[in-house]
C-alpha cells in the first residue's frame, strides 16, 4: 500500500473523507519503530459553521493555526492538558476542517504498542479512544503540523474500503457545549470492530 496523496485530503466534505479514512492504515515510525493499524473510528469537525469544532466562528489562535493549512497535515493538541488528540486535517488552504482518529485495530508494533500504554497483554484498550491510541503510537504535540505523507507519521491506503453500509455513524463525544451541533451524526465507526471506543 502506498501513502494517501495529497489530494485526498483536499477535498471540501469533511463527513466523506472521515468515513473513507475507515479500513485505512495509520503508521507512527519514532525512534526506529514502526507502531500502526487499521482505523476504525473518526469524528468530523466542520470548522468556521460547526460549533463543536475549535475554528468555530473562524477562531484563530496559536492552536488552532495548524487547522488552516492545506489538508494532509497534523492537528495535534492537548485535551485537559495531557491527553494527545491527533487530527488530520482537511480541505484547502484557510479552510479549518479536521478528523479526529478516535481509534485503530493495532496490526503492527503490538509490542512497542504495549510497552507505551503500560500493559502486559494486548486487548482493545490499547488503542480505542483518542488518547489511549495516540499513546500507543507514541504521538505527541511534537507531531502538530507534521506532514501526513512524511516519514514520522502518514496514512496509507485504501481509503473508502468500508462500505457505507459498514459504518455506524452517531452524536460526537464531548460537545455538549456545541447545542445542537453535539446531536450531529458526525461519528463513523466500523460497525463489526470491537476496537471502537465505548459507545456514549
Amino acid at each position: 500500500m502506498s501513502r494517501l496523496p495529497r489530494a485526498f485530503f483536499r477535498r471540501p466534505d469533511v463527513l466523506t473523507i472521515a468515513r473513507e479514512l475507515l479500513g485505512a492504515m495509520l503508521y507512527t515510525r519514532l525512534d526506529g519503530v514502526l507502531t500502526g493499524g487499521m482505523i476504525v473510528e473518526t469524528e468530523a469537525y466542520a470548522g468556521p459553521e460547526d460549533r463543536a469544532s475549535h475554528a468555530y466562528g473562524d477562531r484563530r489562535t496559536a492552536r488552532t493555526e495548524t487547522m488552516y493549512q492545506p489538508g494532509g497535515v497534523a492537528y495535534v493538541y492537548l485535551c485537559y492538558g495531557m491527553h494527545a488528540m491527533l487530527n488530520v486535517v482537511t480541505n484547502s488552504d484557510g479552510i479549518p476542517h479536521a478528523i479526529l482518529v478516535r481509534a485503530i485495530e493495532p496490526r503492527v508494533g503490538i509490542v512497542a504498542m504495549l510497552a507505551r500504554r503500560g500493559m502486559t497483554q494486548p486487548d482493545t484498550r490499547i488503542t480505542a479512544g483518542p488518547g489511549a491510541l495516540t499513546r500507543a503510537l507514541g504521538v505527541t504535540t511534537a507531531l502538530d503540523g507534521a506532514d501526513l505523507r512524511g516519514d514520522r507519521l502518514w496514512i496509507e491506503g485504501p481509503a473508502g474500503s468500508v462500505t457505507p453500509s459498514q459504518v455506524t455513524a452517531s452524536p460526537r463525544v464531548g460537545v455538549a457545549y456545541a447545542g445542537p451541533h453535539a446531536r450531529w451524526p458526525w461519528r463513523l465507526r466500523v460497525s463489526n470492530s470491537r476496537w471502537t471506543s465505548p459507545a456514549k
